[in-house]
């Protein structure tokens, strides 16, 4: 049962430069649209994904960290695609394909598997900063926050980039009690193994290796 993570931002936020302090052999990243990370370091990185594509490559169980880059785009290009059909089974199947995306991920990996889904924001009409859709039906098919335990938010003052891990009534991030600070650096790098702290994922992954006990 692995741990699908969402990490909200606008663009130019720094949510692709969070991945700066992972190694290659620490993780492999979807990169949906297809665009270079925007930095020198080199990470394992596949380019305009499909989801049949991300759920194939991760059922190999090579990486315990995955991390699908713009993920909102799934949705859009799936609705560019399928711009000329009319009637509204179009934004259903939308909604009901990246759902069953996180659904793999908390189904079919491991438990020390986590996954991040680095997704652009948007702004309510009543100010509020939510997850990034293909419009106001797919939100009443799907709240997307919904389908994550863990939500931060990649912002940037101008001089610093950071993630908020709580919501103050304008945002929908989230995290578990004592998880994390309100504030903390935007390296996924340490997100990541403070979850895996947290979760205590190491000492599962150890008692996964053991030989079984003699009776």
């Amino acid at each position: 049962m692995g741990i699908p993570v969402l990490i909200l931002g606008e663009s130019g936020s720094g949510k692709s430069c969070s991945l700066r302090n992972f190694e290659k052999e620490d993780v492999a990243i979807y990169n949906v649209a297809g665009k270079p990370l925007p930095f020198k370091k080199q990470l394992n990185k596949a380019d305009n994904v499909t989801y049949t594509q991300i759920k194939n490559n991760m059922q190999k169980g090579t990486f315990k960290t995955y991390v699908i880059d713009d993920s909102q785009y799934l949705m859009a290009f799936e609705m560019f695609d399928r711009a000329k059909e009319v009637g509204y089974n179009k934004f259903t199947d939308v909604a009901l394909n990246f759902r069953s995306l996180i659904d793999y991920v908390i189904k079919n990996t491991p438990a020390d598997t986590i996954v991040y889904f680095l997704h652009h924001t948007e702004t309510t009409d009543t100010g509020k900063i939510k997850a990034k859709t293909s419009g106001k039906m797919l939100d009443n098919q799907l709240t997307l926050e919904g389908l994550f335990s863990i939500v931060l938010l990649c912002k940037t003052d101008g001089q610093e980039h950071y993630f908020e891990t709580q919501s103050d009534g304008y945002t929908t991030c989230k995290s578990p009690m004592g998880m994390f600070e309100a504030k903390i650096d935007n390296d996924l790098k340490i997100v990541d193994q403070t979850i895996r702290e947290y979760y205590e994922l190491n000492k599962k992954e150890v008692k996964k290796n053991e030989l079984p006990k003699k009776n």
